[in-house]
């Protein structure tokens, strides 16, 4: 029996080593579905469904937006606590050959000396006796030190991702309105080509830094902006709306750079989706029915916009809408978060035009 159990720490020290390395240090998606990451997913959903009760919508977006910071320090609760206890399993698998101020060392006091060992706190009341339970002690000593640097190194590039996101994020308040909406950006840029290329050129850019940060660090789904309404996904969401009218409705728009950033920023949601395990579901209801779209092309006709109305163009959009909407709706629904609308709402204030004093 201590074979085996030893056999079974010195397993799971190593399978919380490997997930820790595969998280923190490995710059690639993780298809493996075993993992602590997993434990996260879960314990949004349940977090989800119990805040979701709160009718008031800031506080329930304040809640909401613990969770992400929350998780990254559950993560790493849960690696050192499984390493811990699978060097407990190893000590009590070689007998627990151990000096303690007990009359008998059992499984507590190898818990005990795995965790002041793992801390790196080394007290000295329990001290290992055999050649195997110091060798044992020594390697963990080694971990816990390993561990701590990978906390110090793991944290700052989280919170380095998410300043970059969020900085490109708080830009597009005054460019789309709040929340962000194509028909919005659009009309404000009076039918500049220039600008309108340097914002597909700069949110091409974006969705790729995105695409290869959320991958390599999930939890930073989870994390919320600074506004209620605003998020990652919203803005995506702005971007690909943009784009579509772009490439399909849009005269005289920067069409092959539209086309660019369509294809970064909707592989950036579908690998999302995947790494989530978000099945793709249309909207319901539309997000652009036949009155909204006949408001949206009339706003950017009075917009100096030159705008095509006929079944070919509406047909291109609605193609390319239907490569990318039921992901991102997939994707809202799993994290809570709200899509933009395709028209911006008339008279509201950007979040940059207000203050608590107004």
């Amino acid at each position: 029996m201590r074979l085996i159990v030893g056999l079974a720490g010195i397993i799971l020290v190593a399978a919380m080593l490997w997930d820790a390395f595969e998280t923190v240090v490995l710059p690639r998606r993780v298809a493996r579905r075993l993992r602590v990451a997993i434990a996260v997913g879960y314990s949004w959903r349940a977090w989800r469904t119990l805040v979701g009760r709160i009718r008031r919508s800031s506080r329930r977006e304040a809640y909401l937006a613990f969770f992400g910071p929350a998780a990254a320090l559950m993560m790493l609760a849960l690696w050192a606590a499984g390493i811990i206890v699978g060097f407990a399993m190893v000590h009590w698998g070689l007998g627990s050959d151990l000096t303690a101020p007990e009359h008998r060392a059992g499984f507590g006091t190898d818990l005990y000396l795995s965790g002041t060992t793992m801390t790196t706190l080394g007290l000295g009341d329990v001290t290992p006796r055999s050649a195997a339970a110091r060798a044992a002690v020594v390697l963990e000593a080694g971990v816990g030190l390993s561990f701590l640097a990978l906390i110090l190194s793991y944290l700052p590039v989280i919170y380095q991702a998410f300043s970059r996101r969020e900085w490109r994020i708080s830009t597009l308040d005054a460019w789309a309105g709040s929340p962000p909406s194509a028909g919005e950006l659009l009309r404000r840029l009076d039918g500049n080509t220039a600008l309108l290329e340097r914002f597909l050129a700069e949110w091409e850019v974006w969705a790729a830094q995105l695409l290869e940060s959320h991958l390599s660090y999930t939890v930073l789904v989870y994390y919320r902006s600074q506004h209620d309404n605003e998020s990652w996904l919203s803005a995506m969401t702005a971007v690909l709306d943009t784009c579509a009218l772009a490439i399909g409705a849009v005269d005289h728009a920067p069409r092959r750079l539209a086309q660019l950033t369509f294809a970064m920023a909707r592989h950036a949601v579908v690998d999302l989706s995947i790494v989530l395990n978000c099945p793709p579901e249309p909207p319901a209801p539309d997000r652009l029915p036949a009155g909204d779209r006949a408001s949206l092309v009339a706003m950017l006709r009075a917009g100096g916009c030159t705008v095509r109305d006929d079944a070919e163009a509406a047909a291109r959009v609605d193609e390319l809408r239907g490569m990318y909407e039921p992901y991102v709706n997939a994707l809202a629904r799993r994290l809570a978060l709200t899509l933009p609308p395709w028209l911006g709402e008339q008279g509201a204030r950007d979040n940059w035009q207000k203050s608590k004093w107004r």
